[in-house]
C-alpha cells in the first residue's frame, strides 16, 4: 500500500510538472534543419500591432508544434529570434486556417528554403508568391542594368529601362488583379490586392472587390479592402470638389 503512495505521488507531480497542452483550431509542426538553439515564435496582427500567439524554445532539437485558433483563413507569421539582431529575414507569411499546417525550412536561409503544406489559400498564396518571385527577380536585373547605364552615362539605355520598368510593373498589376478574381471565392484574393496592388486604379481594385464571393466579402480581408476602397473614393471625391473650386474661382 505504501508503494502504491509513493507512485501515486510521483506520477501526480509528473503531471503537474509536464507542459501544457496548447489549444486551438489549426496545428503548426515542422522542422527547421540545422537550428540547435533559438526562439521560434508564431505572430499575427491584431488591431494593427504584430503580437506572439504561441512561442517555442528550441535547445537541440529543431522540431517544433505550434497551435493557433482562427475563425477565418488569416495571415500569420513565424519569427525565428536567432539573437543576431535582424529581424525581418527570419520571418515566414502564411495562411493559417482550420487543421494542419506543415513548414520546414533550413537554418541557413529560412525563408527562401521554406516548404509548406497547408490548405487552400495557403497553395494559392504559394502559387502567387512564386509568380512574384519572378517580378522580383526581373526588377532586380533593371535596377542593375540602370546601375551600369548610369555610370556609362547610357541615356539611351536608361530610357529604355524606364520603359521596360513601366511594362513590368503593369505586367505584375495585371497579373495581380487577375489572379484575386480568379480566385474570389478564397480569402487570399482580398489580401494580395490589398498587400501588391492597393494603389492601381480604382476600377480594377473595384472590379476584384465585386467579384468576391458573398462569403470572402464579409471576410477580414474582404471587408479592409471594401473598406479601403471606400475610404479612396471619398478621398478622389474631395480632391475632385477642390479642384472644381479652385477653377471657378
Amino acid at each position: 500500500m505504501r508503494n502504491f503512495t509513493i507512485i501515486l505521488l510521483v506520477t501526480m507531480f509528473l503531471a503537474n510538472c509536464s507542459s501544457p497542452k496548447k489549444e486551438g483550431n489549426v496545428t503548426i509542426s515542422g522542422n527547421i534543419k540545422g537550428l540547435k538553439k533559438g526562439t521560434l515564435y508564431l505572430q499575427r496582427v491584431e488591431d494593427t500591432m504584430l503580437v506572439n500567439i504561441d512561442s517555442v524554445f528550441i535547445d537541440g532539437d529543431s522540431e517544433f508544434l505550434m497551435k493557433s485558433n482562427v475563425s477565418e483563413p488569416e495571415i500569420h507569421y513565424l519569427y525565428l529570434d536567432k539573437k543576431d539582431g535582424a529581424q525581418y529575414n527570419d520571418r515566414i507569411d502564411f495562411f493559417a486556417e482550420p487543421g494542419e499546417i506543415t513548414i520546414s525550412t533550413t537554418l541557413n536561409d529560412f525563408e527562401k528554403d521554406i516548404k509548406i503544406t497547408g490548405g487552400k489559400n495557403e497553395m494559392k498564396y504559394q502559387e502567387y508568391k512564386k509568380m512574384l518571385q519572378r517580378f522580383n527577380e526581373r526588377n532586380l536585373r533593371l535596377i542593375k542594368e540602370d546601375f551600369e547605364a548610369t555610370k556609362q552615362k547610357d541615356e539611351e539605355k536608361l530610357i529604355e529601362n524606364d520603359q521596360a520598368y513601366q511594362n513590368l510593373t503593369k505586367q505584375k498589376y495585371l497579373y495581380t488583379i487577375n489572379f484575386a478574381i480568379y480566385n474570389r471565392k478564397l480569402e487570399v484574393a482580398p489580401y494580395i490586392t490589398l498587400s501588391e496592388v492597393f494603389d492601381a486604379n480604382i476600377k480594377f481594385l473595384d472590379t476584384v472587390a465585386r467579384s468576391l464571393s458573398p462569403k470572402v466579402k464579409k471576410s477580414k480581408y474582404g471587408k479592409q479592402l471594401i473598406e479601403y476602397i471606400n475610404d479612396r473614393k471619398a478621398k478622389e471625391a474631395d480632391i475632385i470638389k477642390q479642384n472644381d473650386s479652385i477653377t471657378r474661382k
